[in-house]
């Protein structure tokens, strides 16, 4: 079996740091360690994760992260406060901040927000990944009523899987490798698109809005109970979206068989409202599956164009399942989804 494709903030490329992730890390190190007048002997500040959508340096105990050139401020601020909001307490990591900070020039008035570290799903040993914690998680995440005081965007799983496409087309242009990823892709209903509202009855649940074993920690550092992190997507939406991963990755057959009911059924004995008490969840799941998987396939291609190769194993599973879901009639259509 192919292993499911890398979702791990640590697997990326830190040997070369950026200049966004140098300039983090005297922000992360004053955070940690403020001035004494003592000569402070700790290690250098080390990069976890130096990508163009988020750069993220620690230094002891605190994590400093750039955000997305262009981020809405105001979204951003509605983000912290959820992360910091009482009812999340247990379920979300909270910022050390409740707004972001000063950037340095280098960062070109990227926004900074100031996290505390925490210890992540060790990638290199599946065997312990915390699926049934994650569930339970997002469970009391999706059962959590959104705090009035706050005005929370929408989640943006769907802007997601769009943007995800966007990068294929442009990494890939005309290439007919993409035709069973597009095909796929206009089968999804309009909302999951990102084209238009998502279904009312579906749209007001608290959502983290890109779910994987990277956005998991245990805090306090080492031993702490597992907390849900990065904010930057999360908001008002369908909360299946956040089961769309897992649930993909079984139906592609790159989860072992046991997981995904593991998931499932934690999920459920949560009282998670995604899905149906019992029974068959797919017909709440299958529409975001469905994105998910070419969201995912849409990424494999754009990654594997910019290091000119050819699709690995894991990734051409994605990919052969769009074919599948561009052979299948639609689901739904955007009306019966609404």
């Amino acid at each position: 079996m192919p292993t499911a494709p890398a979702q791990h903030p640590a697997a990326t490329d830190a040997a070369t740091p950026t200049a966004a992730a140098r300039a983090l890390g005297p922000i992360a190190h004053r955070a940690a360690h403020p001035p004494s007048g003592t000569p402070c002997a700790c290690p250098p500040p080390e990069t976890l994760a130096d990508r163009a959508d988020g750069t993220v340096v620690r230094s002891g105990p605190v994590v400093a992260k750039a955000h997305a050139p262009g981020a809405p401020a105001a979204e951003l601020l509605a983000r912290l406060a959820l992360a910091g909001h009482p009812r999340l307490t247990g379920i979300l990591l909270a910022p050390l901040r409740p707004r972001p900070v000063a950037p340095p020039a280098a960062l070109h008035d990227r926004l900074v927000t100031l996290w505390p570290h925490g210890e992540p799903v060790d990638p290199g040993d599946p065997d312990a990944a915390p699926w049934t914690e994650a569930a339970a998680l997002l469970a009391a995440l999706h059962r959590t009523p959104p705090p009035a005081s706050l005005a929370l965007p929408p989640m943006r799983g769907p802007a997601k899987t769009a943007l995800a496409v966007a990068r294929m087309r442009a990494a890939r242009p005309g290439d007919p490798a993409t035709a069973p990823v597009l095909a796929a892709w206009r089968r999804l209903p309009a909302w999951a698109r990102d084209e238009a509202a998502p279904p009312a009855r579906r749209s007001r649940f608290l959502c983290h809005g890109d779910l994987h074993l990277g956005q998991l920690v245990r805090h306090p550092a080492p031993h702490g109970p597992w907390l849900l992190i990065d904010v930057d997507d999360a908001g008002t939406g369908d909360p299946a979206w956040d089961l769309a991963r897992p649930a993909a990755w079984y139906a592609a057959g790159l989860l072992p068989p046991d997981v995904w009911p593991r998931f499932l059924d934690a999920y459920r004995a949560a009282g998670g409202p995604a899905v149906p008490a019992e029974g068959d969840p797919w017909a709440a799941l299958d529409v975001p599956a469905r994105a998910l998987t070419v969201q995912t396939a849409a990424l494999a291609l754009a990654k594997s164009a910019a290091e000119g190769r050819t699709p690995d194993e894991a990734e051409r599973t994605v990919i052969d399942a769009c074919a599948r879901i561009a052979a299948l009639p639609p689901e739904s259509t955007d009306e019966e989804a609404t």
